[in-house]
């Protein structure tokens, strides 16, 4: 059986964002008050504009923590464990409601497709409160995976 190599692919961001926008799973990492991290996993997209997008709830500590620190981490994964991946560090900007309720849209397009009812989706965004992360990519690393360093091939 041959050996899993690792690999570290450095891409320009247009690959970053080919490489994200089918994966939809990821880990939110944000600065707790007193500067310790806060890790959320959680669903994220891209959306039209190049940013990596996720929703959440307005009361949640990684929205909390966003709003008072724009400065983030996602941790992208794929679906597979042994999958590749890649960190992403950026700025982060929290949408609440009603700010959030058409970029929140643009979210489920991105991500499943076409709602059948593009009015029940608003009114449910509306009352349950939803906000929506966004996070412009500033910094990121290798598209990696994991296995044995290549000396060992």
């Amino acid at each position: 059986m041959a050996a899993n190599i690792a690999s570290n692919n450095r891409v320009e961001l247009a690959e970053l964002l080919d490489f994200v926008r089918p994966r939809h799973r990821g880990v939110l990492l944000t600065r707790r008050a007193d500067g310790g991290p806060q890790a959320s996993p959680l669903t994220l997209g891209v959306d039209d504009s190049g940013r990596l997008v996720m929703s959440t709830y307005p009361e949640r500590a990684k929205t909390r923590n966003a709003k008072r620190d724009e400065r983030v981490t996602v941790l992208v994964l794929s679906d597979e464990w042994n999958g590749p991946w890649v960190q992403v560090d950026g700025t982060a900007e929290v949408l609440d409601v009603p700010d959030s309720v058409e970029p929140l849209v643009e979210y489920f397009r991105n991500i499943s497709g076409e709602h059948s009812d593009w009015d029940e989706y608003r009114a449910a965004m509306v009352k349950q409160g939803k906000s929506l992360i966004r996070v412009t990519p500033e910094r990121w690393g290798p598209i990696a995976t994991g296995g044995f360093p290549a000396r060992l091939a």
